[in-house]
């Protein structure tokens, strides 16, 4: 009991108390705001981008249906859209005594247009005079007239014999054993050939069997789950496409959002109607639920810690003495490589202060009189070191690159070379600025070493202005590292590419820029890139440019540097300038095209 009423009056307990709370409510305050901030940022950003996804997945499946009206517009020679009058052979000679279509074969025609496009899985004619029926199909299977249902077929396109019918996917009964599901283009073959009529007159109806995985595969993009749904309807607000069973008719299409589901609508202009997402939140917003755990843990962990800190700081007030004592015990021994750690302005803090400063002027002391003649020895031998090494190296790769010559490796010889020559620039501590030639050749070797690498699938152009010459003097290493990061960002996630160097003058300025055209940045993305640049932060990202940068404004004022401009899928363009400044050539020209 005694020791608990200690404890109420207690000063550190106090101080503990004081502390967690202090440092736990700013905390808990903007963990809060930090996860709302992060929650909407991530809802929004979901939704926008899924309708993004949905309304380019509309475009193409108007696109593959529009594609395949035009291929039932084949049986009208020389066109794609209306009717020409007036041929010159009639055409309902030409099906009903010919059988033929566009004066060749309607087997043969069938055929044409079956592999015209891998997703068609048959091809049928019905001819109208007496509902002979041709087909073309993929499949080994025998045809079952009396399955299939031309007659469903040809009365739903009467209303309007002229324009194209999409009908919803469905089963193959009429081939037996095909069990992949297809929807079905039909259009009518319109007599042309003689006068217009008021009622045109039907030779014949062309149906067409699309694999409905032609559908299917635009929409893989998206992951649907088994909670998803997604149906393309056409004008009467049939289930065209979907991704549950299309034998289902009793399919749910949501009118609105409920709390559990988010829908979006685009419209299909083909069929006249809609493509409708249903997606459910509890798989978009899945990444909210690990964030709010972590929130969780984040606070506990942080009251933890305040606690254990809180009682560090209440046993470090209590015992500072004893530690002085200690420190003073190991300096006696000989050790004067120890502080005392005494905090703050007070007696107590003055003087662990005293006892650190006389440590240190005692170590000083021994370091003037006897060390600093050790270091200078050891600094003796690092230095003749770091001579002998760079040698040592250019000497053993010359001789790797001779006998890769003398083997006749003349490639692996060249490679060699171009790192030697890249090794030695980049060993070469000297002045910061170089030729304009010398900074140019270290790029030339280090492309060289990149073709190889990838097969010549980079290509360098470098353009010198005429009114530049190679002996202007530009920073060391300052190329290098934006083709790299053009190679690296830009040009290898689409395999191929070209870097474009480009040196010209303005004024008293030397303008270098580096351009490539690879897949270029979004604008969140330029956005965070040049935050990173223009940042004090000490990112390991970007590092080489970040560098060129400091060099440059440190080396030649603020009013130089570094600019940078990018389009995404177009590519990205850095452009340096430097302050004109004379090196020791003299040359002058192109260094390349």
């Amino acid at each position: 009991m005694r020791f608990f009423r200690q404890l109420r009056y207690s000063v550190f307990l106090k101080f503990s108390a004081a502390f967690i709370i202090a440092g736990l409510t700013p905390l808990f305050l903007q963990s809060f705001y930090s996860y709302q901030t992060f929650t909407s940022h991530v809802e929004r950003y979901a939704q926008d981008n899924l309708k993004q996804m949905v309304m380019y997945m509309s475009y193409n499946i108007n696109d593959a249906l529009e594609q395949y009206d035009d291929t039932t517009q084949l049986m009208y020679t020389g066109r794609y859209k209306g009717f020409v009058q007036g041929a010159n052979i009639k055409q309902t000679y030409q099906v009903n005594q010919l059988e033929q279509i566009n004066a060749i074969p309607i087997d043969t025609f069938l055929e044409t247009l079956l592999y015209s496009d891998n997703y068609i899985a048959s091809v049928f004619f019905a001819r109208q005079s007496d509902n002979k029926i041709f087909y073309q199909t993929r499949s080994t299977r025998e045809l079952l007239e009396n399955q299939l249902p031309v007659p469903t077929w040809s009365q739903a396109m009467q209303e309007n014999p002229t324009k194209v019918a999409f009908f919803v996917t469905h089963s193959v009964p009429y081939f037996a054993g095909f069990n992949e599901n297809v929807f079905t283009i039909g259009r009518n073959l319109i007599d042309t050939s003689g006068e217009p009529t008021a009622t045109p007159k039907v030779l014949g109806t062309l149906f067409i069997d699309v694999k409905a995985s032609r559908i299917g595969q635009l929409f893989a993009e998206i992951q649907l789950n088994d909670k998803d749904n997604l149906f393309v309807l056409d004008g009467q607000e049939q289930v065209f496409f979907s991704n549950r069973d299309p034998e289902n008719d009793a399919m749910p299409v949501t009118e609105s959002m409920d709390d559990h589901t988010m829908e979006f609508t685009e419209s299909v202009a083909a069929l006249n109607g809609n493509m409708v997402v249903q997606i459910s939140k509890e798989r978009l917003y899945e990444q909210l639920t690990s964030t709010r755990s972590s929130f969780i843990f984040t606070i506990a962990f942080s009251v933890f810690v305040l606690m254990i800190m809180g009682i560090w700081f209440s046993r470090r007030l209590s015992t500072p003495i004893r530690k002085l004592i200690r420190q003073m015990v190991i300096v006696e021994s000989g050790n004067l490589d120890t502080r005392v750690d005494i905090q703050g302005k007070d007696e107590l803090g003055r003087l662990g202060k005293g006892f650190n400063r006389m440590v240190e002027r005692l170590r000083n002391y021994i370091d003037d009189a006897f060390v600093a003649e050790i270091k200078q020895k050891q600094t003796e031998l690092n230095a003749l070191k770091s001579q002998i090494r760079p040698h040592y190296l250019y000497n053993t790769l010359e001789v790797i690159r001779m006998n890769a010559v003398d083997k006749d490796a003349l490639e692996v010889g060249d490679m060699i070379a171009s790192l030697s020559h890249q090794l030695k620039y980049v060993i070469d501590y000297g002045e910061e600025w170089v030729t304009l030639r010398e900074e140019l050749d270290h790029l030339t070797d280090y492309f060289y070493i990149i073709e190889v690498r990838f097969e010549r699938r980079y290509r360098l152009n470098v353009h010198v202005a005429d009114n530049v010459p190679l002996s202007t003097a530009m920073l060391k290493l300052s190329l290098q590292p934006f083709v790299e990061n053009a190679i690296e960002h830009g040009l290898h996630p689409q395999g191929r590419g070209t870097v474009e160097v480009s040196i010209s003058r303005s004024e008293n300025h030397l303008i270098i820029t580096i351009s490539d055209d690879g897949v270029g940045m979004d604008e969140s993305r330029y956005t965070e890139v040049m935050h990173l640049l223009n940042s004090r932060d000490q990112s390991t990202v970007h590092v080489g440019m970040k560098n060129v940068q400091k060099r440059i404004r440190s080396l030649c004022g603020t009013e130089y540097g570094l600019s940078i401009a990018s389009k995404l899928h177009i590519g990205t363009s850095i452009t340096l300038e430097l302050p004109i400044k004379e090196g020791n050539e003299n040359d002058q020209g192109d260094f390349g095209g």
